[in-house]
């Protein structure tokens, strides 16, 4: 059925609970990138997203009988704040399903704003599924968070917010992409108004199913998403929402975690404001734009379209923010075991700033130094590879292995003469009460944790590293158990630093 939405935007309900947020200039990350960077402060809402918006004009649209009725969502947390209040703005019941994994944060924000909360499964699908069967069962009507022409008429209004706020040229806009709702609703105004501007989708490498779908000219399910984002953490973009950004949507670029930490700290430091993942995503998505265009003196405009986050999870986001930023680096450098080397290998650092240090004799003829140091970009760490190789110091250059910067910087030991058979793999898990003796648990009684490392960062997910002794001739008792586990899982038994280190 056609949809126009230049009249759904324009005649959107949505300032009975939203605000028109700021167009706010970013003084730092302009010099920074050479360009004019603007941040629309979705951050900025009472509930701290723009899911407000869409939520609330679509309950404003229905029938007066059905919404008595009361509504019912599944959400992580932000379309969840939003249904929550615009029910009770609205006089009417909110049943929200969320994930038992969403943070603490968002469900006691939507206690809070008279929302009954249902914690049921592990992932987005699984709430959406029992919300589904709740909706059928009591009679409800269900708010979908994207994939509905009135939500993403209420989102559509930032659009239009946009272009009254900034009348002049605009080089692009740059948007997180979860579900699609969000980009789909700003496209669709900026399109019809100003089909010059580039709109830009923005997602994490690790949960690209829009980027997938656009590439394959249908709709890709994918079978796992990257929970750190975990806003925009969806495995299949709406059927309007898709249809939408194949007309409107110019580009989507990827990034990583590191990226997006970067990010926040790029907000933070221009703002004061934290955003949390999700939000922080468009602005991340600017700056590898700026840096693969290589274009100077445009405008251009990200959405920051969140600030829902744990206050625990920063910890992670400043260890990850100096990578990000391509300020730190980590490096495994083997030297000579003998008199010199080491003064030797200082004299190759100079007056650089140290952030980690780890020595340890491997044998009597070399030892393996675990070394990090702040850089100015990455072809500064290049150029410090080739100076260690100069002087002959065997280098590998760590800093974008994850299993490093996880877990291996803060295990750095040596290699034990007692783990034979030890298969070394990373594991990644729902951070809930039960979790990791869930693991443990499936684990059989023959095998010998050799290693085990796991770190709690504030996320939404916990991370293991562990070394298991299994006898050669029950390795497929072990594929089984990998198999079965339930758990995204990455074998590192062939990598350099476990070799180097550990193994």
């Amino acid at each position: 059925m056609y949809c126009d939405y230049l009249v759904q935007i324009l005649t959107a309900r949505v300032y009975d609970v939203a605000q028109e947020t700021p167009l706010e200039y970013a003084p730092n990350l302009s010099a920074r990138l050479d360009n004019q960077l603007l941040l629309k402060r979705e951050d900025m809402q009472s509930v701290f997203s723009f899911k407000l918006r869409g939520a609330y004009n679509k309950m404003a649209q229905l029938p007066s009988d059905l919404l008595a009725k009361g509504v019912i969502a599944a959400s992580a947390g932000n379309h969840a704040q939003g249904v929550a209040l615009g029910a009770s703005r609205l006089g009417t019941q909110a049943i929200i399903v969320m994930p038992v994994t969403t943070p603490q944060v968002k469900v006691d924000a939507v206690k809070s704003r008279g929302g009954v909360v249902v914690l049921h499964g592990d992932t987005y699908d699984d709430a959406y599924a029992y919300a589904r069967e709740l909706e059928a069962e009591k009679g409800l009507t269900f708010i979908h968070p994207f994939d509905d022409p009135h939500v993403i008429a209420g989102q559509g209004t930032i659009g239009m917010e946009i272009l009254r706020q900034h009348q002049k040229p605009i080089h692009a806009i740059f948007v997180a992409i979860g579900g699609g709702g969000l980009i789909s609703g700003i496209a669709a105004y900026v399109k019809r108004l100003r089909p010059e501007i580039k709109i830009i989708g923005v997602e994490p490498i690790d949960a690209d199913a829009m980027s997938q779908s656009l590439q394959a000219g249908h709709r890709v399910r994918l079978s796992q998403v990257g929970l750190f984002a975990d806003g925009v953490a969806v495995r299949e973009v709406g059927e309007e929402t898709f249809r939408l950004c194949q007309q409107y949507v110019d580009d989507i670029i990827l990034v990583g975690t590191d990226d997006t930490c970067a990010a926040i700290k790029d907000v933070f430091e221009d703002t004061r404001s934290i955003v949390e993942p999700a939000g922080a995503l468009a602005i991340a998505g600017a700056k590898a734009y700026v840096e693969r265009e290589g274009i100077t003196d445009q405008t251009l405009i990200a959405v920051a379209c969140g600030a829902n986050m744990n206050f625990d999870r920063l910890r992670f986001v400043a260890e990850r923010a100096e990578f990000g930023e391509r300020r730190e680096a980590i490096f495994a450098v083997t030297i000579p075991e003998e008199p010199g080397s080491l003064r030797k290998f200082g004299d190759c650092i100079g007056r650089r700033n140290l952030t980690e240090f780890n020595y340890r004799i491997a044998d009597q003829k070399e030892a393996h130094i675990f070394v990090g140091m702040q850089i100015t970009n990455r072809a500064d760490a290049a150029n410090m590879v080739e100076t260690f190789e100069a002087n002959g110091f065997k280098t590998l250059d760590l800093t974008d292995d994850e299993l490093t910067k996880l877990h291996l910087r803060h295990m750095v030991g040596g290699h034990s003469p007692l783990a034979h058979n030890e298969l070394l793999y990373r594991f990644e898990f729902p951070e809930r009460p039960g979790a990791l003796m869930k693991f443990v648990g499936h684990m059989s009684r023959n095998w010998n944790i050799s290693l085990f490392h796991y770190r709690n960062n504030g996320s939404d997910y916990g991370r293991i590293v562990v070394g298991m002794q299994v006898p050669p001739e029950e390795m497929q008792e072990w594929q089984a158990f990998l198999d079965n586990v339930g758990y995204r899982y990455w074998d590192e038994n062939k990598n350099p630093a476990y070799t180097l280190f550990l193994g």
